[in-house]
């Protein structure tokens, strides 16, 4: 799959692999930007080019949860709102009261966890030989008796 596809397309499968490089390059590529724009313009110019950065970079991150949920056997929807439960509650912190932080923080993490074993760990399943295309079972589990 090429870089652009891997990026910018919600359709398809991609494996572990992939979606660990894709990861990774998206954060880096975040990393490099938070650590530059500060030397390259003034501080409040700065802040707006992270801050569009990280909303640039949700996409791409969208897009790799969302092949690799459907890799798994789910719905792209799934990996889309994963990512969504992990990034939204940050952003809303400073607009709720105190009393919703933790509970705020708790959503955060807990989709991190479920996206970290379910997308990160877990193996890619089994294709349907069907037109739906879903996957059916874990490769290399053993089929019921």
């Amino acid at each position: 799959m090429s870089p652009i596809r891997l990026f910018t397309d919600l359709d398809g499968r991609i494996g572990l692999r992939a979606f660990w490089l894709g990861s990774a390059t998206v954060a880096l590529a975040l990393f490099a930007v938070q650590r530059i724009a500060p030397h390259l313009t003034d501080p409040a110019s700065a802040v707006q080019a992270v801050a569009f950065a990280k909303a640039f970079a949700l996409f791409p991150w969208s897009a790799l949860a969302a092949k690799r949920a459907r890799d798994r056997g789910g719905s792209s929807l799934f990996g889309i709102l994963l990512v969504c439960a992990i990034v939204l509650p940050e952003q809303l912190l400073p607009h709720v009261p105190f009393g919703w932080r933790p509970s705020m923080e708790a959503i955060g993490t807990i989709a991190w966890v479920v996206a970290f074993i379910d997308l990160g760990l877990m193996p890619s399943a089994q294709r349907n030989p069907d037109e739906s295309g879903l996957a059916t079972a874990v490769a290399g589990a053993k089929a019921a008796e």
